[in-house]
C-alpha cells in the first residue's frame, strides 16, 4: 500500500529515532523482542505515527488507472501491509482509494503476521479460491517480494527512482503502476 498505491512518506529513521531503537533494525521486530510493558507503549506510538501519515496519504502516480484497470477485468484486488487496519483504512481513504478495496481483502498487522511471512497472501489466495501462480504480489519493498516468494507468487518491484536495490528479489522491476496497465 504505502509506496505502491499511495506515495512513501515514511521516514523510517526518524521513527526508530523517536521509538529509541537502533539504526537499521526492523521496526516491527525490534518491537517483537521487547518485554510487553515497553512494547505495548511503542506499538501505540507506532500506531499514532502511522495514523499522522495515513491522514496525508496521496495516491501514487497511475494507482487510480491501474486499479480501474484491474477492476474492470474482475481482478480480485487485496492489500497485504505490516501497518495496522486502521491506518490502512485512513489511507485509503485519504488517497481516494478506498473503494477499490472490500475490508475482507485488507490483511494488516492486526490479523496475520507481518511481510515477509506469507501468510497475508495465503490468507487472501485461500479466501478467492486462487492458486499462488495465479496470483501477483507489487511491492516497493523486500518485505512484500520476500512475502510474495514465500507464498509462491510472481513479484513486481516497484521502484519510482529506478535504483531497483531489491531487484534480485523480484520477477519484474517497475517505476510506476501505469507500466502494468496495457
Amino acid at each position: 500500500m504505502d509506496g505502491t498505491l499511495t506515495i512513501a512518506q515514511h521516514d523510517f529513521d526518524a521513527i526508530r529515532r523517536e521509538l529509541g531503537l537502533s539504526e537499521g533494525v526492523s521496526i516491527l521486530e525490534a518491537l517483537a523482542k521487547l518485554p510487553t510493558n515497553i512494547s505495548r507503549k511503542l506499538y501505540i506510538r507506532i500506531d499514532e505515527i502511522g495514523l499522522e501519515i495515513a491522514r496525508q496519504a496521496k495516491p501514487a502516480e497511475g494507482a487510480s488507472e491501474f486499479l480501474d484497470t484491474l477492476k474492470s477485468r474482475g481482478v480480485n484486488m487485496g492489500i497485504v501491509t505490516r501497518n495496522n487496519l486502521i491506518n490502512v483504512n485512513v489511507t485509503l481513504e485519504a488517497a481516494g482509494l478506498s473503494d477499490y478495496f472490500l475490508p475482507e481483502n485488507c490483511v494488516s498487522r492486526d490479523c496475520a503476521p507481518p511481510k515477509p511471512s506469507p501468510v497475508g497472501i495465503m490468507r487472501l489466495l485461500e479466501q478467492w479460491g486462487a492458486k499462488p501462480n495465479e496470483a501477483v504480489m507489487v511491492g516497493d519493498y523486500h518485505y512484500d517480494l520476500h512475502a510474495g516468494k514465500n507464498a509462491g507468487t510472481a513479484t513486481i518491484y516497484i521502484d519510482p527512482s529506478g535504483e531497483f536495490l531489491f531487484k534480485d528479489d523480484a520477477d519484474v522491476c517497475i517505476k510506476q503502476l501505469t507500466s502494468l496497465v496495457g
